[in-house]
């Protein structure tokens, strides 16, 4: 497992430093192969299996997957004081994958429900711009307009478990059932609502038991990264959530049923944003110049830009963040290969301009966004090793 990194940046089995940028590894190691994977061991036919699932997990047929939000592959350390089963089952039975990119919640949720990178699936960001309007959709506060499944077509890997005989639960929140995000990432799950550890624990644990199976049951909690934004990483709530994550991690590896697997993963990691590394769009004249429309999030800015107005904005962006980020055209992003491949309809959601924040840089807009937005302690979305590198785990019962 990655441990704090030596001097000169890297980790200490080589493994790229936390600030150090990682490109994401669709269909070798990311978030996106998870769910194929499982449903390769599961049986379903023409499941592709990058992650070698079905030579560990021989003979399961019970599957049940936990995203743990904002729990990312570099902050496990951190976490080990609090976490010691976190902690053991990083060392001894799991390895690093990479999320997708952004590496923002909505953007992994759908990425993990669809085992498509997000150029494919369409939700490229924590908010987009709607297409042909002035409108910034965010997706966590998605209530059906644009209807989930025509802003993301693609089918759910939930959706070809339960087609392939596979009995398919889906553990969270209350309030998430029915929201355009749940419906764009995981349809075809039945809908269990639990509110906390104990009540996830317990509503995963019995739908993984329910039926003779094959069954698939996916688990999502939030809390880890809402203590991580409010109050920064290792702070005392975010100790505190971790040591629920342990107690959680504890009490699924414990109840697993002899021919149950359980995998766990993430959405992103985190880091802090010091407030002498952040920016502010709406009150420098210089960064608004230009711009129409602003989506995405502090980490990663999609600028719309003016008829015309391009590579002004790239120009002006660039001398006023210098080497706080990079500054890139819409079709240089494509090209890079962050999103994977980008379907015609689905360009104009990325803005004309992308903004990706390096080293712990942020882009706030105070007056144009939420204000608890520009008040939190930690951050994610781009590309460092911080926020792209996740956990899988993988555990037999």
């Amino acid at each position: 497992m990655t441990g704090p990194t030596s001097s000169d940046g890297r980790g200490p089995d080589g493994s790229p430093g936390p600030l150090e940028t990682v490109a994401p590894r669709y269909g070798a190691a990311s978030l996106a192969d998870v769910l194929p994977a499982a449903l390769a061991v599961l049986g379903v036919p023409g499941a592709t299996d990058a992650l070698d699932l079905t030579t560990t997990l021989a003979g399961v047929r019970r599957i049940a997957v936990l995203l743990v939000d904002g729990l990312g592959w570099y902050q496990i350390p951190t976490a080990a004081p609090y976490a010691p089963t976190l902690a053991g089952l990083a060392a001894t039975v799991g390895r690093p994958l990479t999320s997708a990119f952004p590496s923002t919640t909505p953007t992994s949720l759908v990425t993990l429900g669809t085992g498509a990178a997000p150029g494919a699936h369409g939700v490229l960001g924590f908010t987009l711009r709607v297409p042909g309007t002035d409108r910034v959709l965010n997706h966590v506060e998605w209530a059906g307009d644009p209807e989930p499944l025509r802003w993301q077509p693609v089918p759910t890997q939930l959706e070809r478990a339960r087609a392939a005989g596979v009995q398919v639960t889906v553990v969270s929140r209350p309030e998430f059932g029915g929201s355009g995000l749940t419906v764009a990432a995981n349809r075809g799950g039945d809908y269990r609502g639990a509110a906390g550890v104990d009540a996830l624990g317990r509503e995963m644990l019995a739908a993984l038991s329910a039926g003779p199976g094959p069954t698939l049951v996916s688990g999502y909690h939030p809390d880890l990264d809402r203590h991580g934004h409010l109050s920064g990483v290792d702070s005392v709530p975010w100790r505190i959530a971790a040591a629920d994550v342990d107690r959680l991690l504890a009490r699924l590896v414990d109840g697993l049923p002899p021919d149950a697997a359980l995998l766990v993963t993430a959405d992103h990691g985190q880091l802090d944003v010091p407030a002498g590394h952040r920016f502010d769009l709406d009150t420098d004249p210089r960064l608004r110049a230009g711009v129409a429309v602003v989506a995405g999030e502090p980490r990663v800015r999609y600028l719309h830009v003016g008829p015309g107005a391009r590579d002004d904005v790239v120009a002006s962006w660039s001398a006023v963040l210098g080497p706080a980020a990079r500054v890139r055209t819409r079709e240089e992003a494509v090209a890079a290969g962050w999103f994977g491949p980008v379907p015609e309809e689905h360009l104009s959601r990325i803005g004309d301009v992308v903004v990706v924040c390096n080293d712990t840089y942020a882009v706030l807009a105070t007056r144009s966004e939420p204000p608890m937005a520009s008040r939190l302690v930690a951050y994610h979305g781009a590309d460092t090793a911080a926020e792209m590198t996740i956990p899988l785990l993988v555990v037999r019962g």
